[in-house]
């Protein structure tokens, strides 16, 4: 069948009957790609929608991280405004059976406090007091108390030192007195550092005894297998003699290895050796007197 051309029906050319890479119509249906361009393109569209929501959450936590290092470094310079407003007394003297709780309850009344800290008495001695039968619990021998103001620690300090502690009658230390004074241009990072200083001391003088210790046991193990070594030798030669005894070859004793030591000594001198002064002779003075 022959399909005759018209101005309704135009001629079909080669150019549209070879395929196209893609179709486009225009109007309310849009754009239309075939199935592999669309694909492709569906693909790098959650690419770049990760790419986007990356970029985006990685500048929110800079800039969560910038505002928690703001508020941090706000925080430490009011933490440090506070620490220069704040006192240190010093107690040289812990009345026995006080503890950190009471020394807080007593202090309270006269102002706000921080931090307390009381030096443990040596162990040796509250074993001894144990013994003896005083008071078994924990004793302290001095301690740091920080007010929340330095006004008022000085002030404290200067009403309270050398004054009865006082309180209950009851109270252990209802007759003892107050030791305490206030230090001026203290910290408490200074009582740390110094605690810390006096921990590490002790730490490598342990140490140091621990290495001496252990050089000692070596030594003295070295000389223990050294003994051992040669009191086998003096076993083997004494079993030896005794078999070349039995069978004839010989008669004398066994002798043991003895260890020659030289040392370094002076010439002794002989009691009835006579001591010679240096001095003019006889002849020579003589001769001087006699021509006078």
């Amino acid at each position: 069948m022959r399909i005759q051309s018209s101005p309704q029906n135009p001629p079909i050319t080669r150019l549209q009957l070879e395929p196209q890479p893609f179709i486009r119509v225009t109007g309310l249906l849009g754009f239309f790609q075939p199935a592999a361009h669309r694909r492709r393109m569906s693909e790098e569209e959650p690419v770049k929608g990760e790419d986007s929501k990356k970029e985006q959450t990685d500048k929110e936590v800079e800039k969560l991280k910038a505002e928690r290092k703001v508020k941090r470094k706000r925080r430490l310079l009011k933490e440090a405004a506070k620490a220069d407003k704040r006192g240190v007394c010093y107690l040289s003297r812990i009345p026995p059976r006080m503890d950190p709780i009471k020394l807080r309850q007593i202090l309270s009344q006269f102002g706000e406090l921080e931090r307390i800290y009381l030096t443990p008495e040596d162990p040796s001695a509250h074993v001894h007091r144990k013994k003896a039968g005083g008071y078994r619990g924990q004793g302290f021998t001095e301690g740091w108390v920080e007010f929340t103001n330095k006004v008022v620690a000085k002030r404290t300090a200067s009403m309270l030192n050398g004054e009865q502690i006082g309180g209950r009658k009851k109270s252990s230390f209802y007759y003892d007195l107050w030791n305490i004074k206030y230090l001026s241009k203290f910290k408490w990072d200074h009582l740390t550092e110094e605690i810390a200083y006096k921990n590490a001391t002790r730490e490598q003088k342990l140490e140091l005894e621990l290495s001496a210790a252990k050089k000692e046991r070596d030594f003295y193990l070295a000389k223990v297998d050294q003994s051992r070594a040669l009191s086998s030798i003096d076993e083997r030669l004494k079993k030896r003699h005794k078999i070349q005894q039995a069978a004839g070859l010989t008669s004398e004793e066994p002798q043991a290895a003895k260890v020659t030591r030289q040392f370094p000594q002076t010439k002794p001198v002989r009691d009835n050796a006579e001591r010679k002064k240096a001095g003019l002779s006889k002849d020579v003075l003589a001769g001087v007197f006699g021509g006078s």
